[in-house]
């Protein structure tokens, strides 16, 4: 399993500036209109700083971490439901998303035009989101129709129709369904990929200007709470990834931050979903796997292989804390820090874990 972000924006706002950030490819950030056209999708590491502490301790050969995956789409301009632009087809690449992450500008460069002529964060979100809702309602206005039509010979699919019926209505509201999503049965609505049922990243390209003004930040923050914001400069994040980690550091600290913003973005995705990590660890490699938070011992086992799910016996588990304080499984096992769980167990961040399962 891994986490799927599209990205979104208007042109110009440093999309895919970021994207090149991101996954250290040289996709063309050209200074115009729908300079991306094909999706753009990379596949980088969420940061974990107990990888390298584990490879250490069981000498193993190599480290896989968790992973984010980013699809970079065409900048959306306003009326792109209607055709301007390139109009919205290319949404389709972001349907099968996780969330999606809206890049925002709010950095003041002359030479970088703005489509609509003024920097206006909040205008921009509204437009976005109204071309994502209006793609919505397209989405239904063809559906409808032939739900309606086989829900006359098969009574089952009324409650799915009347759903859907629900969904348009939140639509014509100028609402997401995400933000009424207690309205609606989503997995009623799942075979039509809406975009508006998906969470909501926003990510603020700035410049020092905004990345050093607190307050700035906080009225931007509680303007889209309660989704994560996220605030970095995205011309400095494709600078970071070219110099060492000392050099990096110095320039952060230079901007009034403490880590990349590619490293929050990560993280707050794995927020929004309301994801979590465990971890393998031997001598052939040191893992993180994702897994939903909530998921038992049986069903994190499965990432890994059906056939761990299937036949699951016990799972071995020993806290990350307590391998680092102890230095070694053998010593934790000593300390009685090690346990055997069963199916019911709940997974907890930072679980080590050796799986028993019988096939």
């Amino acid at each position: 399993m891994s986490l799927t972000l599209g990205i979104v924006g208007l042109p110009n706002v440093g999309k895919s500036t970021l994207f090149n950030a991101l996954t250290k490819n040289d996709v063309l950030a050209a200074n115009y209109p729908f300079a991306t056209i094909e999706p753009n999708v990379g596949v980088v590491e969420l940061p974990d700083a107990r990888l390298p502490k584990l490879q250490e301790m069981f000498n193993a050969k190599r480290i896989v971490p968790a992973t984010v995956s980013f699809v970079d789409i065409a900048g959306i301009v306003k009326g792109a439901s209607e055709g301007e632009g390139l109009g919205n087809k290319f949404l389709a690449n972001i349907r099968d998303s996780d969330a999606i992450c809206q890049v925002v500008r709010v950095f003041g460069d002359p030479d970088v035009v703005h489509v609509a002529g003024k920097v206006d964060p909040l205008d921009d979100i509204q437009v976005i989101e109204t071309e994502l809702i209006i793609a919505d309602l397209q989405t239904i206005e063809k559906a409808l129709p032939r739900l309606a039509k086989q829900a006359k010979q098969d009574k089952s699919l009324m409650k799915q129709v009347a759903e859907v019926e629900k969904a348009q209505a939140i639509l014509e509201n100028g609402d997401t369904i995400f933000s009424r999503a207690d309205e609606v049965e989503g997995d009623l609505l799942y075979e039509l990929h809406l975009l508006t049922t998906k969470p909501f990243l926003y990510v603020f390209n700035a410049d020092e200007s905004i990345l050093t003004d607190e307050a700035r930040k906080q009225e931007l923050r509680e303007q889209v709470a309660p989704a994560e914001a996220i605030f970095l400069d995205a011309k400095v994040e494709a600078e970071l990834v070219e110099l060492d980690d000392e050099d990096a550091l110095e320039l952060l600290e230079s901007i009034g931050q403490d880590e990349p913003g590619l490293a929050q973005l990560a993280r707050a995705g794995f927020h929004t979903l309301g994801l979590q990590t465990y971890l393998t660890a031997g001598e052939k490699e040191v893992r993180a796997w994702t897994i939903h938070q909530g998921d038992t011992a049986p069903k994190a086992a499965g990432v890994i292989h059906s056939d761990f799910e299937k036949g699951f016996i016990k799972a071995e588990i020993v806290s990350y804390d307590d391998l680092i304080e102890h230095g070694s499984i053998n010593d934790c096992r000593a300390a009685g820090k090690v346990r055997m769980e069963g199916k019911d167990y709940v997974m907890q961040e930072g679980d080590v874990v050796e799986f028993r399962f019988n096939v």
